[in-house]
């Protein structure tokens, strides 16, 4: 594909740059974050791969089967549920609660306050959603296959994506991991409405009202600055056990709740209560629930029948070439329009090529992807387990051609990585965010007068030594005649 030229400015002062560097608190609340999420993506990786093992393993087979059909729960009020069923609507609650508090700082903190910058990450992840759901679409309509999984190939895996980062040891620049993050938290909140919009059948008012009542009361003992984790903690599962009995997704209350909590900081306090909130929550949800909700999904026949079938059934071969060749040219042709439409330019630390290998990383849909499989084909349990191999397969093939792009840039990646990281005077602060701090300057300049110092101390020595080196030569007799030498 042939890369897209940057759109020139149309003056020096309209030339806006997209993914340029990041403010400093900025970087470090992303880095911090995706440090989490890194971990989490490997556990999650290592879940989906003992679920395979054990689901294919004839031995382990039915015990597989037994423990992720095991129902427990008070079946009183409609939670006698099975264990995959737990992991599907009960963690992945906590998933959906971090994902709620992230797009809400965003949203008030973030990257997506200023509509102008906004418009990258929004545009990217529009395209980066409607264009796989096309190619599922069109794909279905060619072979005659069903429609209901459209919205399949539709979300990005984060946490995954990460994963394969660290495996493949990239290291990739600070503005395209924000980028890669902000555009999974557009991600999730569009898979938020799908869910609720397009997988609700049923709905059962007296429980969703309670349900909204509940939520009132979680929004006014935030506002009343009421803490502690025993007021909360209860309130969040009776809010989670009524939106569940209502018929809307259980994991919806948990994005309502991670969106009532305050994101900015007040005077006095370091951190604000979401961000607090989050650093406590995301490890629970990245380490625990996801993994487990993987453990007891991805648990799918792989045979090499089953993998022919995959490119065979047009519900299967939809959703592969959604996660991989829709999740790219949306992604990449959103990021192309909103420079083109709005007269930015790329950074020049990068080139459409990176942008490229982002796009085809974000193909990487395993999580949510494997949730709508369930939701979509609930009624048929064969079909709804390949096309979960097929989330795996797109998966795989997403993460493959990711980690050739990127490999091919590793070195660029890896030189502004150091730029980034450089810290020659030890403040803590990376030198390049200070450049116009005159205090700099004057630290780097003392220690390059140390250096020269040192250097002419060596210097002297150097020369010393050589002298008196030169003089006993001089002086010295032959060995043959007791001449001077």
């Amino acid at each position: 594909m042939a890369a897209p030229r940057k759109t020139a400015p149309r003056s020096p002062n309209t030339a806006r740059k997209l993914l340029g560097r990041l403010s400093l608190p900025e970087r470090t609340f992303v880095a911090d974050a995706l440090r989490t999420e890194t971990v989490g993506g490997v556990l999650l990786l290592l879940a989906a791969v003992a679920a395979l093992v054990w689901a294919n393993i004839p031995a382990l087979r039915h015990s597989y089967e037994s423990v992720s059909d095991f129902h427990f729960g008070p079946g009183a009020i409609g939670l006698d549920l099975s264990v995959a069923h737990w992991a599907a609507d009960g963690l992945l609650a906590v998933f959906f609660f971090v994902a709620g508090i992230e797009l809400k700082r965003e949203l008030v903190a973030g990257d997506l306050r200023d509509r102008r910058a906004a418009a990258l990450p929004v545009v990217s992840a529009l395209c980066g959603m409607a264009v796989p759901a096309l190619v599922y679409t069109l794909t279905s309509l060619t072979g005659h296959g069903s429609l209901q999984g459209w919205a399949v190939p539709t979300a990005t895996d984060i946490a995954f994506a990460l994963a394969v980062l660290a495996v493949i040891g990239t290291s990739l620049p600070s503005a395209l991991r924000a980028f890669l993050l902000t555009l999974a938290v557009v991600d999730d909140l569009f898979a938020i409405l799908i869910i609720a919009v397009f997988f609700t059948d049923r709905i059962d008012f007296p429980a969703l009202g309670g349900a909204v009542a509940a939520l009132a009361v979680f929004w006014l003992l935030l506002r009343k600055g009421v803490r502690g984790w025993y007021v909360y903690v209860p309130l969040a599962v009776v809010i989670w056990a009524l939106m569940y009995n209502s018929g809307v997704h259980a994991t919806i209350a948990g994005v309502a709740m991670g969106l009532m909590l305050r994101c900015t900081t007040r005077e006095g306090e370091q951190h604000s209560p979401g961000e607090h909130v989050e650093h406590l929550v995301r490890p629970l949800s990245a380490g625990l629930a996801v993994p487990l909700f993987a453990l007891f999904s991805a648990g799918v026949s792989i045979t090499g029948g089953a993998l022919g079938d995959v490119f065979a059934k047009p519900e299967t071969l939809g959703v592969v070439l959604g996660l991989v060749v829709g999740k790219t040219a949306g992604i990449f042709g959103g990021t192309w329009l909103t420079a083109r439409f709005t007269h930015a330019e790329l950074s020049e630390d990068l080139e459409w090529a990176d942008i490229f290998a982002v796009a085809s990383l974000a193909g990487i849909g395993f999580t949510v992807s494997l949730l709508m499989g369930e939701l979509a084909f609930a009624g048929d349990t064969v079909l709804t387990d390949e096309v979960k191999a097929a989330v795996l397969v797109g998966s795989l093939i997403a993460a493959l051609c990711a980690t050739v792009l990127l490999k091919m840039r590793n070195a660029r990646y890896r030189r502004l990585w150091e730029n980034e990281e450089r810290d020659e005077d030890r403040d803590g602060i990376p030198d390049i965010y200070e450049q116009d701090d005159p205090g700099y300057h004057l630290r780097m300049a003392k220690i390059y007068e140390n250096k020269a110092a040192e250097h002419r101390r060596i210097a002297a020595e150097k020369a010393d030594a050589a002298r008196h080196g030169l003089q006993e030569v001089a002086g010295g007799a032959s060995e043959e005649d007791g001449r001077p030498a």
